[in-house]
């Protein structure tokens, strides 16, 4: 067997790990500090309509104007989508459900534009790229989003100071919304929403 080659820091592959022949490539996690975080989260897309129609002031509370509008299984995306970005930057402490809005881009691939604390703690982990994929099937939604520094621990990229959806986020108090405080109403949305 050959010996595994190590990490070539011109082009940053990973290393090449030794596989049984017809395996296929083995490709490791970055161990450079590239990776802020991981998250991911599932929303029984049922529970969370059960929710919001039990309360109403929650599709206020965990979905911006333009969020409400969509239907069930996109509604539960985003209270996934949200829910995932707190997980991959570590439970900001201030973290409000308006902060984070999902966009698709012209050819319809999601990304995630933050305000507000979440863009703060973003921004102080040094946050350039969060890659986002989103999926509903069999009456579920989930979200998985990966955090990661861009070199130099250069941020993300500024939406012209617009905001969440280009309007800016509607200023209504959030009191309690955070990560922490919302789980149980989280909890409500489906299960894993706030593990």
């Amino acid at each position: 067997m050959s010996e595994p080659q190590h990490v070539d820091s011109a082009t940053e592959r990973p290393p090449h790990v030794e596989s049984p022949p017809d395996a296929g490539s083995a490709y490791l996690p970055r161990d450079d500090g590239t990776v802020v975080g991981v998250g991911v989260d599932l929303v029984d897309i049922a529970r969370l309509t059960a929710a919001i129609e039990r309360s109403p002031a929650l599709l206020e509370r965990l979905l911006t104007p333009s969020e409400r509008r969509l239907s069930a299984a996109s509604r539960a995306a985003r209270v996934a989508a949200k829910e995932a970005v707190g997980k991959a930057l570590g439970h900001p402490g201030d973290f409000s459900w308006h902060d984070v809005t999902v966009r698709r881009t012209e050819a319809g691939r999601p990304y995630l534009v933050l305000s507000g604390a979440t863009d703060a703690s973003a921004r102080a982990l040094g946050v350039a790229h969060l890659h986002l994929s989103l999926s509903h099937d069999g009456g579920v939604a989930t979200a998985i989003v990966v955090a990661e520094r861009g070199p130099g621990g250069a941020a993300g990229v500024d939406v012209d100071g617009a905001g969440v959806d280009g309007a800016g986020v509607d200023g209504a108090d959030i009191a309690g919304a955070g990560v922490a405080g919302a789980e149980a109403d989280a909890a409500a949305a489906g299960p894993g929403s706030a593990s």
